[in-house]
C-alpha cells in the first residue's frame, strides 16, 4: 500500500548547508558499516540556495557543495566543503547574487538588471569524479573545478593537462569504460550548440600514472540545437540521444528567463539517436550513424550494449521536457503536472536502421545505474531512485532492484517521511557475482530534518546501516566511489 508524502518534508531539505566539517566521525544508528567498505563516497548537489533573503528559482542553480565520506575498517569520517569558484566567492563577499542562474534565477533589480548579462554562473554543482590526483566538480556548461581529493580545498580550474580551452565546455556525466580495450578510461564530451551543434568525444586514461592524460578525441558536427546532459558508451559506440528542443534566445536577452527556461519540446522536431564510433573501437574514423528517436525527453540513460548487430540503450524517458516556469516555486510544485520518467529500451539495428522500443518499468525512476563492472555491456540488474507509487509522478522515496531480463524486483523504501537521492553501486571485490556489493544512499529524513546515509546490500536490499549525518544536504544530483587513497 502506498504510503501518502507530506509536501512540507519533501521540501524541507531545500536550505543553505551552514557548516563545512573535516573528519568528523560517523555512527550508524542502526546496522554496522561492512568493513569490506573501504573508500569514498563523494556527493556534489547545490549547498547555497538562498541570498540575503532571495532564493534561487531553481535548485539546479544552487552553488556546488561536496560531502566526502571515507570508508575505512568499518569507520566513516566525513568532510564537506563548498566549491569555491570564482563566483561563489563573489557572491559570498557581497551577501547577495551577482549573477543570473541558467535555470531562472535572477539578480536583483528585475528585467532591466538582467537584460543583456549573459555571463555564466560556473556553479560546479553537478557532478564530482576522482581522475588521477584530482577530484573534479563538474558542471555541463563550463570547465571542471579541481579539489583535494582528501581536504576538498578547491585548487581552480583544470584543463586535465591543457586537453581543454578556458570556459571550455565538460559534460558533467563522464562513463568509466572499465578496460573494454585493455586498459579502463574515462569517456566523456563537450558539446556547442547553435543552429548546428558540434560535439567534441573525449577519452582519458582513468587509472595509473597516465591518469588525465588524453587519449583520443574528435569533433562531429549535427544539424539543430543539441541539448544533452548524458550519454551511453558501449565498446564500439558513444550514444547521444538529441532530444528534439527549440531554443528561444529572446527572453534570456531581454532578462525575462533563465536559458534553460527558453527551452521547449520542438513541435514537428524529430529527436535522434546519434552513435559517434570510438576511436578505440572497431569503427573507429567512420561517419556517425543516425536513428529516428521515440517521441519524448530524456535527461538521463542507463547503460548500453551490443548485441547481434544492434545497439541496445536503456534510458529514463518523459512524455514532455519537464520545467519550472517563471512564477512557480520550486519547493511547491504540483508532481502531478509533470511527466513522469520511466525506464525504457530501444533496440537500434545497425544494418537496416530500424528501432524498436519497449518500456522496462512504468515506475516513475530517475538515477538508475547498473553494476560499474558490466558499464558498456548487457546488465541484468540496474538499480534506481523511485516513486512510491506504481503510476504517476511522486517524489523518489524508494530504491528499486530490476532484473533487466524477466522484470523482476525488489524494493527498499524510506517513505512515508524519507526521500532518496541517486543510489550508487559498489561492487564487492570477493564475489565476482554481479549484485554483490552494496547501494550507497543519502536520505533526506524528514521526521530528524538531517540527511542519512543508508547502506542496502545490493542483492536483496535489505538494510545493513543507517548513519544519521550531521549537516542537512540539500536534494542532491550526482556522486561516485573512488577507492584510490
Amino acid at each position: 500500500m502506498t504510503k501518502d508524502f507530506d509536501r512540507e518534508d519533501w521540501a524541507s531539505a531545500y536550505r543553505n548547508v551552514e557548516e563545512e566539517l573535516t573528519d568528523v566521525e560517523v555512527f550508524p544508528t542502526k546496522g554496522i558499516i561492512p568493513k569490506e567498505l573501504n573508500g569514498t563516497l563523494y556527493r556534489n548537489g547545490p549547498g547555497r540556495l538562498e541570498r540575503n533573503g532571495q532564493w534561487v528559482h531553481h535548485p539546479f542553480d544552487g552553488d556546488g557543495m561536496i560531502t566526502a565520506l571515507c570508508f575505512k575498517a568499518g569507520k566513516i569520517k566525513l568532510t564537506n566543503r563548498f566549491v569555491r569558484t570564482s563566483a561563489w566567492e563573489e557572491e559570498e563577499q557581497a551577501g547577495k547574487f551577482l549573477y543570473r542562474g541558467v535555470f531562472g534565477t535572477q539578480k536583483p533589480g528585475g528585467a532591466l538588471k538582467n537584460a543583456f548579462d549573459l555571463r555564466l554562473k560556473n556553479i560546479a554543482n553537478t557532478n564530482v569524479i576522482r581522475l588521477g590526483d584530482e577530484l573534479l566538480a563538474l558542471w555541463e556548461a563550463a570547465g571542471p573545478y579541481a579539489l583535494d581529493p582528501t581536504t576538498l580545498k578547491t585548487l581552480g580550474l583544470s584543463t586535465l593537462n591543457d586537453a581543454l580551452k578556458t570556459g571550455e565546455a565538460f559534460s558533467a556525466h563522464p562513463r568509466f569504460d572499465p578496460g573494454h580495450h585493455e586498459s579502463p578510461r574515462m569517456v566523456t564530451f563537450g558539446v556547442k550548440t547553435g543552429p548546428s551543434s558540434t560535439i567534441r568525444l573525449m577519452e582519458f586514461a582513468s587509472e595509473g600514472p597516465d591518469a588525465g592524460q588524453l587519449l583520443s578525441e574528435r569533433h562531429d558536427q549535427f544539424n539543430g540545437f543539441a541539448f544533452l546532459h548524458d550519454f551511453a558508451i558501449t565498446p564500439n559506440w558513444a550514444i547521444f540521444l538529441q532530444n528534439a528542443i527549440n531554443f528561444n534566445p529572446l527572453p534570456f536577452l531581454l532578462g525575462q528567463k533563465g536559458a534553460a527556461q527558453c527551452l521547449s519540446s520542438g513541435e514537428g522536431k524529430q529527436s535522434k539517436f546519434c552513435l559517434i564510433p570510438r576511436d578505440s573501437g572497431a569503427f573507429a574514423g567512420e561517419p556517425p550513424k543516425i536513428f529516428d528517436a521515440p517521441e519524448g525527453f530524456v535527461f538521463h540513460h542507463l547503460n548500453a550494449s551490443e548485441k547481434d548487430g544492434e545497439v541496445i540503450i536503456e534510458s529514463i524517458y518523459y512524455n514532455d521536457f519537464p520545467t519550472i516556469k517563471p512564477k512557480e516555486n520550486f519547493r511547491k510544485v504540483d508532481f502531478n503536472s509533470i511527466p513522469e520518467g520511466k525506464l525504457t529500451r530501444c533496440n537500434l539495428n545497425l544494418s537496416d536502421g530500424t528501432i524498436s522500443s519497449s518500456i522496462l518499468s512504468p515506475q516513475c525512476c530517475e538515477f538508475a545505474v547498473v553494476n560499474p563492472f558490466y558499464q558498456g555491456i548487457a546488465a541484468k540488474y540496474a538499480w534506481m531512485a523511485v516513486a512510491e507509487k506504481e503510476i504517476g509522478n511522486a517524489p523518489l522515496q524508494s530504491i528499486k532492484k530490476l532484473n533487466l531480463i524477466d522484470g523482476t524486483s525488489c524494493l527498499w523504501s524510506a517513505a512515508p517521511r524519507g526521500f532518496v537521492s541517486e543510489p550508487l553501486m559498489v561492487p564487492s571485490k570477493h564475489n565476482q557475482k554481479e549484485d554483490n556489493g552494496w547501494i550507497l544512499v543519502l536520505v533526506w529524513n524528514g521526521k530528524r530534518q538531517g540527511t542519512d546515509l543508508v547502506i542496502l546490500q545490493a542483492s536483496d536490499l535489505k538494510e545493513q546501516s543507517v548513519v544519521e549525518l550531521p549537516i542537512a544536504i540539500p536534494h542532491g544530483l550526482h556522486g561516485s566511489w573512488s577507492t584510490e587513497q
